[in-house]
Order: structure tokens, then sequence, then C-alpha cells
């Protein structure tokens, strides 16, 4: 979550008066995150979260995202639901921007995941893909392997200058992803972002998925891969194989890895450190004027990637027989 485009209290109480969710109380900023705007609101109602889609959220997607949550939470995956206005929409617009407004979910993220924490995510992330089994709508992911060469080329001129063969060192692995990533694994409804700040717990037991802008159709595996790379590996950037075989053991007893996933997780692995390397890096280099923003460092995604490239099979993400939960 992030603001890159203010909100004037005048403008926010008129447009709240398209909702049956109270009178405006307070609203802030929330500065985490790095995509959309985002505002906490208080109302006379309750708690509220606001959001305005900026620049890799198109209009025409805002149904698929919003009606994901909806048809998740009838299937008993705790996330937050859209507010209708009182024309019974979903979204509308905002400081010429589409918005949203979804209810306040209880919890925290945890800054310091442990074990627990990733037992949890690998149960909610399995849950989240039975559950989205028969979702009506379809999106591609634009951040899949075929959208990494066109942020490639936006962040290859400078690359260098965030590190010294930096370029060089993307391009190779992008030869490699294109042409070695798998067609014939099970897909179906993915989160695509799920990062310690889009889960929420109340102590060790999680209370909720938030924040999908991202989510698609893709290969399953693919968003186990992510979770990898966003839940198991420390501040010193070393790999906690600890926390990945809580979170694949997890995932496992809901969602079993096929034989075929468990052998590709490497791959995957390695794309998805390719996939927040390249969003970070652009993301780095073009913060706009004034945003309330803090970018992340890139390199954290050259090191995780270094060390998928190492690895030599499944077991090193505690995974000891292929064919078996994880």
């Amino acid at each position: 979550m992030a603001v890159y485009t203010d909100v004037a209290a005048e403008d926010l109480a008129e447009f709240l008066k398209g909702y049956d969710i109270g009178e405006l109380l307070s609203y802030k900023g929330i500065a985490e995150g790095v995509e959309n705007s985002n505002f906490l609101l208080h109302t006379s109602k309750g708690a509220y979260i606001l959001t305005l889609y900026e620049k890799r959220v198109a209009v025409g997607d805002l149904p698929y995202f919003l009606s994901l949550m909806a048809h998740l939470a009838e299937r008993g995956v705790r996330c937050p639901q859209p507010a209708k206005n009182r024309k019974g929409e979903v979204y509308s617009e905002l400081a010429e921007r589409p918005a949203a407004i979804i209810n306040f979910l209880e919890g925290v993220w945890p800054r310091r995941p442990n074990a627990a924490h990733c037992t949890g995510v690998g149960e909610g992330l399995a849950k989240m893909h039975l559950a989205g089994r028969d979702f009506p709508l379809f999106r591609k992911n634009p951040l899949s392997v075929a959208g990494w060469r066109p942020l490639f080329d936006l962040a290859a001129p400078r690359a260098d200058s965030v590190q010294p063969g930096l370029r060089d060192f993307i391009a190779r692995e992008l030869d490699h992803l294109e042409t070695c990533w798998p067609a014939d694994l099970p897909v179906g409804v993915i989160h695509a972002d799920l990062f310690p700040d889009n889960v929420f717990f109340l102590g060790d037991k999680l209370s909720g998925l938030i924040d999908f802008p991202f989510s698609c159709n893709d290969i399953l595996a693919f968003d186990v891969a992510i979770c990898l790379n966003a839940w198991c590996f420390e501040p010193d950037h070393s790999f906690n194989v600890t926390k990945a075989r809580a979170l694949l053991n997890a995932y496992g007893r809901e969602r079993q890895l096929s034989v075929a996933e468990q052998e590709a997780l490497p791959l995957l692995a390695r794309g998805a450190a390719m996939r927040f390397l390249l969003t970070r890096l652009v993301d780095f280099l073009n913060v706009p004027t004034g945003a309330l923003v803090k970018p992340k460092d890139p390199l954290e995604y050259v090191r995780s990637l270094r060390f998928h490239q190492s690895v030599e099979s499944v077991r090193d993400y505690g995974v000891t027989q292929p064919g078996c939960a994880a």
C-alpha cells in the first residue's frame, strides 16, 4: 500500500455521500507498499480502506479483483469485502482515479515472520487456490514470464547505476527463464502478491488475506514460489529452510503438490524472484516526485535469485519425498 494521489477532505466527504457507510470522521494515508494509493477511513459506522487504483491496475480488471474477494469469502476464505455505493457499484471514481472501499479486516501483519506464520500462510494460500477453482472470471497474469522482458527494457538503460553488472545479470537470467518456463502445470486463481504485509494475523493465527489487485489466473505453484521468496528469507538474506518446510507442509496438507510441481519449484522460485526484482527496479528508478512512498530495494531480489540459481533440487526447500505432500 502507498499514497501517490492525495485526496482533499471535502472531496472525500462528498464521495462518501454515495455510500451507506456513515459520515467521515477521520482518514490517513497508508505509506506501506508501492502500487496504489490507500487510506484508512474512520466513519460513524466503522473503519474502512479506500483504494485509488494507480499505474498497474486497469479499470477493466476491477470486476475481477472485487468479485474474487466476494467469491472467496463465500467459500470460507477470510478476506475483505467491497462496499457497494448507492448505485450498487463496487467501484467508482475519486480524484480522477478508479476507487473502491473495502471493509477493515482485524489483525496485524508480521514484521518478522516465524514458522507458525509460514504455516498459516501456506494453509491459507492452498485454501484460496481450492476456493478459486469455480471462480468464473479469467484474467491473464501480465506479470508472468511474458511480461518481464518489457519491464527489463524500461529499466535496462539505468540498471547498472543501481549495481554494476546488473543489466547483464538480468538479461542472462531472462534468457534462461523464457526458454525453460513450464507450460503444463496446474493453473487457477492465484493471489500473486502474498507478501507478509498482505496477510493479517491475530497472534500466530491467520485472520485474513488482503490486497488482491495482482490476482489472476496462472500456475498455482508459481504462487507458492512467490511465498517462498516473500516469507522464507531472513534479514541477512539467508534462506530459512525451517520456514520453507512449514509453509510447504501446510500447503500440502490442503492441496498436494504434484511431482511435476515440486520438480518445477526451483525454476518457479527463480521466476518469482525475477518478477519482483524487475518491478522493484522499475519503481526504484521512477518514484514520482512528492509521492508518499518509500521504494523497496530491488537488490534484495538479486540476492534471492542467486540463491535459487544455486538450488539443486526441491529438497533445498524442505521437500524430502517427491510425490508426497511437501
